[in-house]
């Protein structure tokens, strides 16, 4: 794979399709900052407010958190989009929590809603935003959350359904997106490079743990997209704690030095899943093949 360089990136649009705020900073942060910064429009769509998240920062357990959560995570989300340097949108639905124990979703839940009229304002964003490339989650959320679930298969119908005219009526007018791409964030074989890197460095790395328990019969996809973007993980990691209430600063997961996270994993990563223009695999830009001439012919 080549090595990407900086490229301008005018008139060249990016939506990120995520199911919660926060979602957006820790499942490609960096490469949606380094296109903003490189001058592509980039719009985060959020289905629901995170309004029955956790806390999970130690310092913000109290309860005149838990008591003002939906305005705060909101807040969040506000400062973690001004740092990556992006837009974003709140699309409406209410955050499924996360059931235990067999406990079942509550009603009106993002998580029970219709497939086809969750997709309704997702259609309308991209009518409105008119993305080239749309990326979200595999057909597991990333990880088995209803909600982020539930995401996939509603970004999965706007995608398609947001270029044919006669569908969802009232939406604005059809525009079809170019390329649609699954989120490979966290693979065994970043986690093996961050647990090599850190022991090399002479330094603890609670990822062994996570690769003793690594379940490998679940379906992973191959790689086919990698975003060099290591000189934004520093951004990427203000706009993760500036949910604040969903990011314990010092949990084992920030236990990796940024320089050697910087060094032994380099990228974000993704896979193709849908291209309409013609690009060859591995790629080392989500706009590969959106060429001034694909866009017109668009």
């Amino acid at each position: 794979m080549t090595e990407s360089t900086s490229r301008p990136r005018a008139g060249l649009r990016l939506m990120a399709v995520h199911a919660h705020p926060d979602d957006e900073s820790s499942k490609g942060a960096a490469t949606l900052a380094k296109y903003a910064a490189e001058g592509a429009e980039v719009l985060v769509c959020t289905m629901t407010g995170g309004e029955r998240g956790d806390v999970l920062n130690p310092a913000m357990d109290r309860p005149e958190v838990w008591a003002d959560l939906p305005r705060l995570r909101r807040a969040e989300m506000e400062r973690a989009r001004e740092i990556l340097g992006v837009e974003q949108r709140f699309l409406g639905f209410m955050d499924s929590g996360l059931p235990k124990n067999g406990e079942p979703v509550p009603a009106g839940s993002f998580a029970l809603e219709e497939v086809e009229t969750a997709a309704v304002p997702l259609v309308r964003a991209i009518r409105e935003f008119r993305p080239h490339v749309v990326v979200t989650y595999d057909e597991n959320g990333g990880y088995p959350h209803p909600d982020h679930i539930k995401t996939h298969q509603v970004a999965m119908e706007a995608f398609d359904a947001a270029g044919v005219a006669d569908l969802y009526p009232g939406t604005g007018e059809a525009w079809q997106p170019l390329k649609l791409y699954y989120i490979c964030a966290f693979s065994k074989a970043y986690f093996q490079a961050i647990y090599d890197g850190m022991t090399a460095a002479g330094l603890h790395s609670p990822h062994g743990e996570v690769l003793k328990g690594w379940d490998d019969s679940m379906r992973t996809w191959d790689i086919t997209s990698q975003v060099s973007c290591a000189e934004w993980y520093p951004t990427r990691l203000r706009a993760l704690l500036a949910h604040e209430t969903q990011v314990n600063p010092d949990g084992p997961e920030r236990s990796c030095p940024l320089e050697i996270e910087q060094q032994a994993w380099p990228t974000e990563d993704y896979h193709l899943v849908r291209s309409l223009v013609e690009t060859t695999v591995p790629e080392d830009d989500l706009f590969a093949g959106v060429t001034a001439e694909a866009v017109a012919a668009h």
